[in-house]
C-alpha cells in the first residue's frame, strides 16, 4: 500500500511538472506569433489573436509575454477551449489614461455571448459561449481601438 501510495505520488509530480512545461511551451508559442500578426490602428501597434485549445488561466502570462514584446501597444488573446471562449486583453499603461483593457474586453465579450468581463485598465479578461464569433470579437476590439483613438 505504502508502495503504491509513493508511485502515485510521483504520478502526480511528474504531470505537474510537464502541465507546467506545457504552459511554458505555449506561452513561447504565442508571444513568437504575435510580431508577426502586429499592425497599427490608430497609430497604436496591436496584435490580436485566436489561439486554439489554449486554457483560461494561460492566458494572462501569455499576454503579458505578448504585450512585452510589442512595446508600447495592445494585445488581444482569444482562445477556444472546451467549448468556450477565453479573451485577455493588454494594454500599454502609457495608453490607459485614454483606453481601458476592461472597456476593450466587454466589447469582445458582448461579440461572444459574454455579459461583462472585468480587471484593470491594463489587463481585463473575459469569455463567453459562443465559439464561432471568435472573429467578431477580434473585429469588436479593432473598432473600439479606432473609435477610441482614431479621433
Amino acid at each position: 500500500v505504502n508502495d503504491v501510495s509513493m508511485r502515485i505520488a510521483g504520478v502526480l509530480e511528474e504531470r505537474k511538472k510537464l502541465e507546467a512545461e506545457i504552459a511554458k511551451l505555449r506561452k513561447q508559442v504565442a508571444a513568437g506569433g504575435q510580431s508577426a500578426q502586429a499592425k497599427s490602428i490608430a497609430g497604436v501597434p496591436y496584435s490580436g489573436q485566436v489561439l486554439a485549445d489554449i486554457p483560461a488561466r494561460d492566458l494572462k502570462g501569455m499576454a503579458d509575454a505578448a504585450r512585452a514584446k510589442l512595446g508600447q501597444g495592445i494585445v488581444a488573446l482569444i482562445s477556444t477551449s472546451e467549448g468556450k471562449v477565453s479573451i485577455v486583453i493588454g494594454v500599454a499603461p502609457s495608453l490607459t489614461d485614454r483606453l481601458s483593457a476592461v472597456d476593450l474586453v466587454r466589447a469582445a465579450s458582448a461579440a461572444v455571448g459574454g455579459t461583462g468581463g472585468g480587471g484593470r485598465a491594463d489587463m481585463a479578461q473575459a469569455g463567453g459561449p459562443k465559439t464561432q464569433s471568435v472573429d467578431a470579437a477580434l473585429k469588436a476590439v479593432e473598432d473600439l481601438i479606432e473609435q477610441t483613438l482614431g479621433r
